[in-house]
């Protein structure tokens, strides 16, 4: 059984930073891709970045300059570097891995998911 884990998440202050991590154990696959979503309260889970297996790197347009997805071979964990938080990036992020080609934008694509980590930014 395939198990994603996130780690990383916190309380920070606008304007500061944090790294996010996520790891699979278990069986493991060489992903597609893998990405990051997130989901505010009240709102839906949205696509935040994701990463190829040949490294290409997708990003919301919005948070692009400020999140930098990453990691260092197919195999090793996967990193989100947040920085310049505001409010509004407050969320729980997930991480999600995809086993096939196709979009890396759309949940519907991705066949595993983590537990998520809470970010928390304050004012």
């Amino acid at each position: 059984q395939v198990q994603l884990v996130e780690s990383g998440g916190g309380l920070v202050q606008a304007g500061g930073s944090l790294r996010l991590s996520c790891g699979a154990s278990g069986r493991t696959f060489t992903y597609y891709a893998m990405a990051w979503f997130r989901q505010a309260p009240g709102k839906e889970r949205e696509f935040v970045a994701a990463i190829s297996w040949s490294g290409d790197l997708y990003y919301v347009a919005s948070m692009k300059g400020r999140f930098t997805i990453s990691r260092d071979n197919a195999q090793s964990p996967v990193y989100l570097q947040m920085n310049s938080l505001k409010p509004e990036d407050t969320a729980v992020y997930y991480c999600a891995g995809k086993l096939s080609a196709g979009s890396v934008y759309f949940i519907k694509e991705y066949d595993y998911w983590g537990q998520g980590t809470q970010v928390t930014v304050s004012s």
